[in-house]
């Protein structure tokens, strides 16, 4: 604990104090001279006077961000810390730990500079910078006579054959308008497709980043139910990078995405209620439909649309998080369908792979790619040999939801080794960090099990809202749950056979008629029972049941020992059921702190509190029964 004192004081310390008299900028090429459409690397370098920690004024090169820029021609990215080689050395005012921990602490703060693209039309164009009312400019000069700056790309694909999906005229109503925001490294922030160096090798993407094509996919899935369309669109880049790659943040691939949820009104294209989108394993939720409520997550805004029917999303630069256009993090005005600041990209689906001109370009066409064919015929276990895939897991989903068709491994990432291994993952992959902690969706089941999964997320308004699919290639389609009164606009049609592997028509279908009012998922029979628990317990232990598993958790006190739980059925899975705990063996408390109930995913947590020294052996019985009792446990609000 000293040492760890000692440590965050040290973190704390304050900065000497420093002027900063001058700053130059160092432009990259030195000659400053680019071609139209290219970029130029421009550094600030500021110098002045420090006092060390003895009281020494000293002079020097000194440690500062960025200052305020303007340009009269092409654009600026954001900033971000020098790239290359340095060649002069920062004055020292700190001896031993103080310096090693303030050259840490500026490599993660100091921003010192941007990455200039230029316009497509030739000329001289100024970048002037202002650091506290120090100012200096270069003039760079755009013209096709300069050597050129990007290698020339030596793959292209050729247009696609027509598809023959009949869920493809529904994912190009809704496929997205993309704003993509570009750092200093503009081509790994572009859309690709995985095999975008012309292989399906996912160890050599890192490094193929100048040979490949910068050619635009978006990938995409479909599921659907007898109620809703679920629309997957994911964004493939060949590296998730930064300008200070430590401990795993920057890795070869990355891969994230939305979901939108459509429900089917009897139109052809239906209409769209809910978007989620994935940035950094978590979550972000955005709704078209003002009758729909929080669930596990809050409603992080509305979803901003363009020409009606394709929503507006926001991708950061570098680590490509995705979010709707309207959240309080995105740099993209759907308005005026521009950045805020720094360049971007923006890509519409136009069915062709156009390719950027720029860092800064506009509607650059987009291609569509479908995930099924692409990446979950060569995810599973099946002889694919090529390194595309890694990392295989059984799929577990919560909730007594179907699993994998089949129940075999599947890929839980791609394979990529630089910088960070199995880092980037397909949809099946991905988990979300609020309801993986909470134990109401697994790792996997936001993706593959989406209306499940937005049934918990969010709360939808009273209406039909099916959990059963018609259409799920990824699921196993002998899952069939059984019927039960009381579900909340659930509705229950038999799903298609996996060989026919076609939907039904989506024209002209007859709304559908609410189910009887309440709570409740159908997932499987609930039965009355009862699960025997015994630890010996020496502190305090929660020990969480759902379905049929026991998980104990040593809150205080030595870890819980000799522990077992034997279920007669699994705990149910809805509401409407009495839950008691009884204690036949122990000298402290057991006592049932968690009902189960929708908000928690249908959790029962028993506590036993120890009170003595020693540890002593504990037996209790959790059962259920129909019975409604009189109960504190929580249930969900009605919409």
């Amino acid at each position: 604990m000293r040492q760890a004192a000692l440590v965050f004081s040290l973190c704390l310390a304050p900065l000497a104090a420093q002027t900063i008299t001058e700053i130059r900028l160092r432009v990259e090429p030195a000659d400053r001279r680019i071609r139209p459409g290219e970029s130029a690397v421009i550094q600030q370098r500021s110098y002045g006077k420090a006092t060390d920690s003895q009281g020494v004024e000293k002079s020097g090169r000194i440690q500062a961000p960025m200052g305020s820029l303007r340009v009269n021609g092409g654009w600026l990215s954001k900033p971000f810390l020098y790239q290359g080689q340095d060649d002069e050395p920062f004055l020292q005012t700190r001896t031993g730990w103080q310096e090693i921990l303030s050259r840490g602490v500026g490599q993660y703060t100091v921003k010192d500079s941007v990455l200039y693209t230029a316009p497509e039309k030739e000329g001289a164009y100024r970048v002037e910078v202002d650091a506290n009312g120090l100012k200096q400019f270069v003039d760079i000069v755009v013209t096709n006579t300069a050597p050129p700056g990007r290698p020339a790309e030596q793959v292209t694909f050729p247009p696609a054959a027509p598809s023959r999906d009949p869920y493809r005229r529904l994912v190009e109503q809704y496929a997205p308008v993309v704003a993509q925001e570009t750092w200093f490294q503009p081509k790994s922030d572009y859309l690709a497709r995985f095999d975008y160096d012309n292989d399906w090798d996912g160890g050599n993407n890192w490094e193929n980043i100048d040979k490949g094509t910068s050619q635009a996919y978006v990938h995409y899935a479909v599921m659907e139910t007898d109620s809703h369309w679920f629309l997957h669109y994911n964004f493939f880049h060949a590296r998730d990078y930064s300008d200070n790659c430590v401990v795993g943040t920057c890795h070869e691939n990355d891969n994230e995405g939305l979901i939108l949820a459509v429900r089917k009104d009897g139109s052809e294209f239906g209409k769209l209620e809910a978007m989620e989108t994935l940035a950094h394993d978590n979550i972000y939720s955005f709704t078209a439909d003002r009758g729909i409520r929080n669930g596990v997550h809050d409603i992080d805004g509305a979803i901003a649309m363009h020409d009606d029917s394709h929503p507006v999303v926001f991708i950061e630069g570098g680590g490509h998080g995705v979010l709707g256009a309207t959240a309080r993090a995105s740099l993209f005005d759907p308005q005026r369908m521009d950045f805020r600041q720094n360049t971007g990209v923006t890509y519409v689906y136009k069915g062709i792979a156009e390719r950027p001109k720029h860092a800064n370009d506009r509607m650059v066409g987009y291609d569509l790619l479908p995930i099924y064919e692409e990446w979950w015929t060569k995810a599973r276990q099946n002889g694919w040999k090529e390194n595309t895939f890694d990392a295989f897991y059984s799929y577990m989903p919560l909730g007594g939801r179907p699993g994998i068709a089949s129940g075999a491994a599947v890929a839980g990432s791609f394979y990529g080794r630089a910088q960070a291994a199995n880092k980037a993952k397909p949809f099946w992959g991905w988990h979300d960090k609020r309801t993986k902690d909470r134990r109401v969706l697994g790792t996997g089941q936001w993706g593959l099990d989406p209306a499940y999964a937005m049934s918990r997320n969010l709360t939808f308004p009273p209406g039909p809202y099916s959990l059963t699919y018609t259409f799920n290639p990824y699921l196993d389609d002998r899952w069939t749950p059984p019927a039960q009164a009381g579900a909340r606009g659930i509705v229950s049609p038999a799903p298609v056979s996996r060989g026919e592997m076609a939907p039904p028509a989506r024209g002209g279908a007859a709304p559908l008629e609410a189910a009887p009012s309440g709570w409740g998922d159908p997932v499987r029979q609930a039965v009355p029972g009862a699960c025997e628990l015994e630890s010996r317990v020496d502190g305090v232990v929660r020990i969480a049941i759902r379905g049929s598993a026991a998980d104990f958790r040593t809150v205080s006190g030595e870890p819980a020992s000799e522990t077992s739980a034997r279920c007669s059925a699994s705990l149910p899975d809805a509401a409407g059921w009495s839950v008691t705990v009884e204690r036949t063996q122990g000298r402290g408390k057991v006592i049932l702190e968690q009902a189960p109930d929708l908000a928690n995913g249908f959790e029962a947590i028993v506590r036993i509190d120890d009170p003595a020294r020693g540890a002593d052996r504990y037996r209790a019985v959790l059962r259920w029964s129909a019975t409604p009792a009189p109960s504190t446990s929580r249930q969900p609000e009605r919409p």
